[in-house]
């Protein structure tokens, strides 16, 4: 259910069984944040966002090597408790898991975050990996338990099956995916990944549902598919396609004011669409386009 607290505060819903409540539309600081190449002026648009109501922040440790989460903390020092903040760590063994939470923390002025996310599982291989013994799931269930963070998460724009599997076998309290009406119907078959009317192969059909099963937190991502999807649709029906669906929030990155301030308008007269009306969405975006942004995906190193 959305509910409106004050006139700057944006529709809110529960981020699952964390029980945080999270406006629905978050603060993407990754690629698009770094576009503002001053500190200036980032520190201006996150102040802005915030001011606005766009209360949940998305970071991460590589991001800018280290940029975006210094660019973040500026804001932190002083308005840490308006915000949900979230960021991602890359390393793969706990060891090195702990040496970037640590270092995260000290960029981002804070002792703690709300959400804490493995970031960009790439595949089943790669998902072995943090769950190995030793692997980078042992620190985040100790950082859990150390309450360093609220709630540990995963994030994925490469492999439905691999998150879907992820999701599974481990004890998430929220996940983050790429969601949007490029990729709502693909499906792996025999010769390759195609748009077909049952997409049984997308992020929505397989790894969506678990999370939903599981009543974790969804932070749907890559809502504009990396902006490949600029030109198929108008932007507000993309964001409105991946709000409609059962997530707590997209995170979308706003690399000049006026998309923050159009983003934040539109989340607070956000009206959800209907499964026919996304059917209808998903289709009018051309098969080449969907194909060329999976491959993207595939591949797409999400360090900046």
């Amino acid at each position: 259910m959305l509910t409106s607290l004050g006139s700057a505060a944006l529709p809110r819903r529960t981020l699952g069984r964390t029980g945080i409540e999270v406006p629905i539309l978050g603060f993407g600081s990754g690629s698009r944040f770094l576009m503002y190449k001053q500190e200036e002026k980032a520190v201006a648009a996150l102040n802005h966002a915030i001011d606005l109501g766009i209360t949940y922040v998305d970071t991460a440790h590589s991001y800018g090597d280290g940029q975006s989460e210094e660019w973040v903390g500026k804001v932190m020092a002083t308005r840490r408790k308006e915000v949900t903040l979230a960021t991602k760590i890359a390393g793969r063994t706990a060891d090195e898991a702990r040496r970037q939470i640590e270092l995260s923390l000290k960029r981002l002025h804070t002792d703690h975050v709300e959400v804490l996310h493995i970031h960009a599982l790439r595949n089943l291989k790669d998902l072995q990996a943090i769950e190995a013994k030793g692997g980078v799931l042992e620190a985040f269930y100790e950082a859990r338990e150390q309450k360093i963070t609220r709630a540990i998460g995963i994030t994925c724009h490469a492999d439905p099956v691999a998150l879907k599997a992820a999701l599974e076998h481990n004890d998430f309290d929220c996940t983050q995916m790429a969601l949007n009406a490029g990729l709502a119907f693909m499906a792996d078959l025999p010769g390759g990944m195609k748009a077909t009317p049952a997409g049984n192969g997308s992020f929505e059909k397989l790894a969506l549902p678990v999370a939903v099963r599981k009543k974790m937190g969804i932070i749907g991502m890559k809502v504009l598919g990396q902006e490949q999807l600029l030109g198929a649709a108008p932007v507000e029906q993309l964001i409105r396609y991946t709000l409609s669906l059962p997530v707590s929030l997209v995170s979308v990155g706003m690399p000049k004011p006026e998309h923050i301030e159009a983003n934040a308008a539109l989340a607070h007269s956000f009206k959800s669409l209907s499964a026919r009306q996304r059917r209808k969405l998903a289709e009018s975006i051309e098969t080449s386009r969907k194909l060329a942004m999976h491959r993207f995906f595939e591949h797409h190193e999400d360090v900046c």
